[in-house]
């Protein structure tokens, strides 16, 4: 169960772990950063339990990589739920004009959560956070998609250079005359 919260070695470690993994992937840089994009963007929707299938959706509306797009929604995770639905909730407020933030009745969410009741959930909790959702994780899906693309781009640029030196170093190891087949 600790794992599930807090990774073995460090949050570090294995954020660097899951660039590496999406730097990694066999697809063009825009799939790849539209994927890692769509999966942002769906990380700042309040429907869990289905972030990885309308990751998937998106990514395959645009183009992008279903794989990054699974890796995109590792932003919402427990650590960052807490601060993406409190600034989905406030934002979706102020767009709809519901006044302040917390204003209205409490929620008793519990109660409700036990008895699954969608339909008294949507107008004080959901709609707010689906409607501030909306331009937060369009906002934080393009700042990814620009970094995404950008750094798989230079990656691979770097690992090419890398290939070459390499087989610049082979082809002046071996002797002259095994070059011209001897």
């Amino acid at each position: 169960m600790r794992t599930l919260l807090w990774p073995r070695r460090s949050f570090w470690r294995s954020a660097q772990y899951f660039a590496k993994r999406v730097l990694r992937l066999t697809a063009t840089p825009h799939a790849i950063a539209a994927g890692v994009a769509a999966g942002v963007f769906v990380s700042f929707l309040p429907f869990l339990g289905l972030h990885f299938l309308l990751a998937g959706v998106f990514a395959w509306i645009m183009a992008g990589n279903l794989i990054a797009s699974a890796f995109g929604t590792a932003i919402g995770n427990p650590l960052t739920f807490p601060l993406i639905w409190a600034a989905t909730y406030k934002t979706g407020c102020m767009i709809l004009g519901y006044g302040k933030a917390g204003e209205a009745d409490p929620l008793h969410l519990g109660h409700k959560l036990g008895h699954l009741d969608f339909a008294q959930l949507w107008d004080p909790l959901l709609k707010p956070m689906t409607v501030g959702g909306i331009p937060l994780g369009m906002a934080f899906a393009i700042g990814f998609y620009l970094l995404t693309r950008w750094s798989v781009a230079a990656f691979r640029k770097q690992r090419q250079n890398r290939l070459l030196e390499r087989a610049k170093r082979r082809a002046e190891a071996q002797p002259v005359g095994a070059a011209a087949g001897g």
